[in-house]
């Protein structure tokens, strides 16, 4: 078979794994060279000939996001990293589009994870895409002469591209689903809440979304806070010059900071998708909920202990779940609540549960809630499936969703969660889950009753999956005036 594909901008070869067809590495803009890293992302240019590709791109600049784990991107890596890559089980066959943003707290990550290898979800009838985009200052810090939230928009371009594109490997420009997980479900719903009239989608699933918005005043002063530690001017210009590994190592101080004054912050990292008023006018719950985006399908869900994922090893004296609300700026009278409405558990379980609600499981169901409430089509989720590494101590922790989501057991992701050996109930949570992602995909039904607030049904994904009514209750109940809306 040729694996000749032509886009608008020129021809591409792939390669073929079992039955399907891989391109890696196709640009869908402009290479971040000087200023361009700070800037809207640029329009490619055409290339004569046939590009190879059979190999991914360059990540995205970016620091070790794990102690002892290189980072995926390394100073002298080619700037020409703004890139997709496709898996199709069909040329020419009309077939439903998923498109998958990565996570990484907005720090980090890229589409060339093992983790994310789309072989099994492209097998099931859909063309898979998976996208690279801005992270870090470049995506999301303050720049005084270029837009906000340069990471969403170069997803919006990658979206862009594929509506101009996706045909010729198969895809079907009108039924294209957007799907990501933690600062990619975030962005899911920033595009619904806030740039779903552009047209680019008909669907999104938010897996975790995250807390991870702020004000436009909030990113200057964190973006002076950086650039103040650099001695330059937050211009792309000035910007520009500078190797991103000394914006990244200024970064980290100003991390530092914030950790030791998390109150002063609305959120807990220097990055976050800006309430700029051209990508997104309100938080997504709210924007949601005013009717923005109804006319797109929307499933929104969580995981049932997110933060033990990082909880699971603090000293027993930080767990305090009344510094935590006080962090929090939440009134004393939350930890209360909690106690009532948990009876019986530690502070450890309590400050974690409290963790999790604020910055994972309140802003998902409030989005599955707020679409419902908008007219729009909603469905909602609890993964519950507890890891079984370590007598359990972790749980259903954030990110054990994603080797689900695409069948890979064996990663970097899957393997610290699931041990020396794969569990027998993987298989099946996983072709259960990707089965109803991929009719999500293609009809807009998943499987499992809408939400509404009169009912509140909600799929829990486990081994054996079911559906329930308001399983949070609890955490909704303390929660509902007290988010930010």
């Amino acid at each position: 078979m040729d694996l000749v594909v032509r886009t608008e901008y020129g021809a591409v070869r792939g390669s073929a794994t079992g039955d399907v067809c891989v391109f890696k590495g196709i640009p869908y803009a402009a290479p971040l060279d000087g200023p361009r890293r700070f800037q809207a992302p640029v329009v490619l240019d055409s290339w004569d000939g046939v590009r190879d590709a059979s190999a991914f791109s360059a990540s995205v600049p970016q620091p070790s996001m794990v102690p002892g784990i290189p980072s995926p991107w390394q100073p002298g890596d080619s700037t020409d990293s703004l890139s997709v890559n496709v898996s199709t089980p069909d040329l020419g066959g009309g077939l439903p589009v998923m498109v998958w943003i990565h996570g990484g707290t907005y720090l980090g990550g890229t589409s060339d994870s093992p983790t994310f290898d789309g072989s099994l979800l492209a097998s099931s009838g859909v063309v898979l895409v998976t996208v690279n985009y801005r992270v870090g200052y470049e995506g999301f810090g303050w720049v005084s002469d270029a837009p906000a939230n340069r990471g969403i928009l170069d997803q919006l371009a990658a979206l862009r591209w594929v509506r101009d594109n996706i045909a010729a490997f198969g895809g079907d420009p009108g039924n294209v689903t957007i799907f990501g997980e933690s600062s990619g479900a975030t962005s899911v719903v920033t595009l619904v809440g806030g740039s779903a009239r552009q047209g680019l989608f008909r669907r999104g699933i938010a897996q975790s979304t995250g807390s991870l918005f702020c004000d436009e005043d909030e990113a200057r002063k964190l973006g002076e806070l950086i650039t103040g530690q650099l001695a330059v001017a937050a211009t792309a210009e000035a910007l520009g010059t500078l190797p991103s590994e000394a914006i990244h190592a200024a970064q980290l101080g100003v991390m530092a900071e914030m950790s030791q004054n998390r109150s002063a912050w609305t959120n807990p990292t220097p990055y976050a998708v800006v309430l700029d008023g051209e990508v997104l006018d309100d938080l997504p719950w709210a924007a949601l909920r005013s009717g923005m985006g109804r006319g797109v399908d929307l499933i929104s869900g969580f995981n049932a202990d997110e933060c033990r994922l990082w909880t699971v090893d603090l000293p027993v004296e930080v767990l305090d779940p009344a510094a935590l609300a006080r962090d929090l700026r939440l009134a004393a009278s939350v930890v209360d609540d909690y106690r009532a409405g948990y009876p019986g558990f530690a502070d450890a379980d309590l400050y974690s549960l409290l963790l999790s609600d604020q910055l994972f499981r309140m802003p998902s169901l409030l989005c599955a809630e707020g679409h419902a409430v908008g007219g729009g089509r909603s469905y909602a989720y609890e993964f519950t499936w507890p890891s079984p590494v370590r007598d359990g101590a972790f749980g259903a922790c954030h990110g054990l969703d994603v080797p689900f989501t695409f069948g890979v057991a064996e990663s970097g992701v899957g393997q610290p969660m699931f041990g020396d050996e794969v569990p027998p109930d993987f298989e099946r949570l996983s072709s259960e889950l990707r089965e109803a992602w991929v009719a999500f995909a293609a009809t807009g039904n998943p499987g499992w009753p809408a939400y509404s607030v009169a009912d509140r049904q909600t799929r829990i994904w486990n081994v054996p999956s079911a559906v329930a009514a308001d399983p949070i209750k609890a955490s909704r109940e303390i929660w509902e005036h007290r988010f930010p809306a």
